[in-house]
């Protein structure tokens, strides 16, 4: 007699739901979830950045989707429109769903209502819980360029201490007030022309981008809570220009986050960009930090090997997408 077969199992695919169709509530252990994973993982508190999150969602104000399933959320994605450009601002999905696929979804969803749905003819993301996965091919593959990051984390336990050393340039050194900002903007964008993290961030390439940078990092929770006793800036006495800034935030409890240090190209290799690192974490030291985290492109070999001798260590690697000329390929 011939055995039975049982009908195979059904598989069930998560619904991708709009997220203006969702509240707070149904998102709520998801967030939870990445909550604990960003303390875990960075020492980062995530918890402003949720309360964002739930308050938009409540909303009906926040653009992305969401994989629901049973009634609750197991990943989400959300995006903003910035003129002729989309910003994917985060991308989460729990690790017992995390098979790539279900980002891929939700990746692919986003895109979709970027591109059909605006002018944008850019989108960027910085995608910090999204691990490397070379071989995985990513949505709109055809118009994106991947750029690999490094999370770098400076344990004080761990390091050793920061003599002073003399700068090869005259420079006054200050700490960080708002009135600098059009300066520090201009200084950004003169840092970074031509450089890797413009193609990146493309707020880096004009004035006006710098400043609207600048302004997220004072103002919004996205980068932790800006901390002016610990940002500085540098002004060349020769020719009277700010030539330098490092700009510091608190993250955690106990964490704090280099969240910008760039020098003018004139007063590089001077020790410029030293002493203003060494006095940003010099305070975020006295301001009762244990660790300190910073991002930097890995194809910026010079960056890495200063931060690495200073002390930092790559704990987590991530990717920076970046999709345009849709069409045009």
């Amino acid at each position: 007699m011939a055995a039975r077969l049982e009908p195979a199992p059904a598989v069930h695919t998560p619904d991708l739901v709009d997220l203006r169709r969702l509240s707070s509530t149904h998102l709520e252990r998801l967030l939870e979830e990445e909550t604990r994973e960003w303390s875990a993982l960075l020492e980062w508190d995530f918890a402003k950045s949720a309360d964002l999150v739930r308050r938009f969602l409540d909303l009906r104000a926040l653009s992305g989707c969401a994989l629901v399933e049973d009634r609750d959320a197991i990943g989400y994605a959300y995006f903003v429109l910035e003129e002729q450009k989309g910003l994917i601002g985060d991308l989460y999905v729990m690790p017992a769903y995390r098979d790539g696929a279900s980002e891929n979804r939700l990746l692919a969803a986003v895109l979709e209502s970027i591109v059909t749905g605006s002018q944008a003819r850019r989108v960027e993301s910085q995608l910090m819980m999204v691990a490397i996965d070379a071989a995985r091919a990513a949505p709109g593959n055809d118009f994106l360029t991947r750029f690999e990051r490094n999370f770098m984390l400076l344990d004080f336990a761990q390091a050793q201490p920061y003599p002073e050393h003399a700068v090869r340039r005259r420079i006054h050194i200050e700490r960080w007030l708002d009135h600098h900002q059009e300066s520090a903007a201009q200084l950004i964008t003169s840092s970074y022309a031509g450089h890797v993290d413009s193609e990146i961030n493309d707020q880096y390439r004009s004035v006006a981008g710098a400043r609207r940078f600048l302004y997220n990092i004072v103002q919004y929770p996205g980068c932790g809570t800006f901390l002016r006793p610990a940002s500085y800036v540098a002004f060349d006495l020769e020719r009277g220009w700010m030539c330098g800034l490092s700009l510091a935030s608190i993250v955690g409890p106990a964490a704090g986050h280099i969240t910008q240090i760039c020098v003018a190209p004139h007063v590089r290799g001077t020790g410029v960009g030293y002493e203003l690192l060494r006095r940003s974490l010099a305070t975020l030291r006295e301001n009762g930090c244990l660790k300190v985290s910073l991002t930097v492109t890995a194809a910026n070999r010079e960056a890495m090997d200063f931060y690495e001798r200073i002390g930092f260590r790559t704990i987590r690697q991530f990717c920076a997408f970046v999709w345009e000329d849709f069409g045009r390929r």
